[in-house]
């Protein structure tokens, strides 16, 4: 594997079920697609890595592909950072200039933010991405960038995101096995809203719920900005080993009878369909009603909704998204899902398809590939504004941007 070209950029998304490795390419028109990568993952599980060598072995066969497609050699890449490790608060800190308004600058603003960031962790944490929700100067608040501006005292809230240290350092061990430089880390489902996210949902207030395999990450954005996020710790692999205890058949048949047969809606199943059953061993299948493969998935699926609800009025932002709820990641595909997300959070709700760029296949415009897709968005805009900043024309910050985009 070989050095990146500058033009190129790769993410990889190692996640319970599948590792993702994409690349693009940065043209005068936008991103365009140039290979992609798909292997099943082992080594991994809920977010966190168990084996390292089985999870590299997984991260190399993905790049390999990766490179095979897009004929050439990869060297770096950003990764995705997902799980129940993952933590957030709100933050505020500020400066004063003294008893003169003066003009505020780029590095004021940098000041500001570092004084909101002097939180106190515990040892195994790290600040995954600072993400500013607003500015305050001279007690008014709303403003997005107050570089220019005139003031006395500036202050800003943030929204930190942070993740275990050494749940994070594995995933950059994991991709320097399989012969990959990490260049930067991405909170998963961040990414995925940039790319299924609408600004006007993004304005009025709407919830990402990426529904992985072992958890259901969560962001929650008002007003432009991120406001919460929440990590809730039910996934597809829950849906499915419910279904393998409850039809008494292997993990592997589950999960290929919930993607072909399964809803969430029993109501929604005629009375009279049924399916075939493989049985565990060398018994033979079994025909039985679709209606008890209903019953098995609306409880667990009504469960993964209250659970996201709760989460919500806990923190104080249930009122916030009335423009309700978007669900992405390979969990979301379930049929009947976005009737008992409607139905138990009370909001409207709709599937997070993820945003194309020219060249890419159509069979990756599905929501398993948001959290990889929205990371190539993420990289990109990270590295305009980088250029932007390094020749001296300034950037506006925004709420969604990270620790990477301002060098925080």
């Amino acid at each position: 594997m070989g050095k990146n070209n500058e033009n190129l950029i790769t993410v990889i998304d190692v996640g319970s079920a599948k590792t993702f490795t994409l690349t693009a390419e940065v043209t005068e028109a936008g991103l365009r697609y140039r290979g992609h990568g798909i292997s099943e993952s082992k080594g991994s599980r809920k977010g966190l890595i168990v084996d390292l060598e089985k999870a590299a072995a997984s991260v190399k066969k993905s790049v390999e592909d990766a490179e095979a497609t897009a004929e050439l050699p990869l060297g770096s890449a950003v990764v995705g950072i997902s799980g129940s490790h993952i933590r957030a608060v709100n933050s505020q800190g500020g400066i004063s200039f003294g008893s003169r308004a003066r003009e505020i600058t780029r590095d004021d603003v940098r000041m500001a933010v570092e004084k909101a960031r002097s939180i106190s962790l515990p040892e195994d944490r790290q600040i995954l991405h600072l993400l500013p929700q607003e500015f305050i100067l001279d007690e008014q608040g709303g403003i997005r960038d107050p570089k220019g501006m005139i003031g006395r005292q500036l202050e800003v809230r943030v929204h930190v995101v942070t993740a275990s240290t050494s749940a994070t350092q594995n995933v950059v061990s994991v991709l320097n096995r399989a012969g990959m430089e990490v260049t930067d880390t991405v909170y998963e489902a961040l990414a995925a809203s940039d790319a299924v996210l609408r600004s006007d949902e993004r304005e009025l207030g709407a919830v990402v719920a990426d529904i992985g395999a072992g958890s259901t990450d969560v962001v929650v954005f008002h007003d432009g900005v991120v406001v919460h996020t929440a990590v809730i710790p039910v996934g597809g692999e829950h849906f499915t080993n419910d279904v393998a205890v409850g039809l008494r058949t292997p993990l592997s048949e589950a999960e290929k009878i919930k993607r072909q047969f399964g809803c969430a809606m029993v109501s929604h199943i005629p009375e009279a369909n049924e399916i075939e059953v493989p049985s565990v061993g060398d018994r033979p299948s079994r025909l039985m009603q679709q209606r008890m493969l209903g019953e098995i998935l609306e409880p667990r699926a009504r469960e993964l909704m209250e659970m996201l609800r709760d989460n919500l009025r806990r923190a104080g932002v249930y009122d916030l998204v009335s423009g309700g709820v978007i669900l992405t990641g390979g969990g979301a595909r379930l049929q009947g899902l976005l009737e008992v997300t409607e139905d138990v959070v009370g909001r409207p709700a709709r599937l997070g398809i993820p945003l194309g760029m020219a060249k890419l296949p159509v069979e990756l415009a599905e929501p398993e590939f948001a959290a990889g897709i929205g990371m190539v968005f993420y990289a990109h805009r990270a590295r305009v504004l980088k250029v932007k900043e390094d020749t001296g024309l300034g950037a506006k910050l925004k709420g969604f941007f990270a620790k990477s985009t301002f060098g925080f």
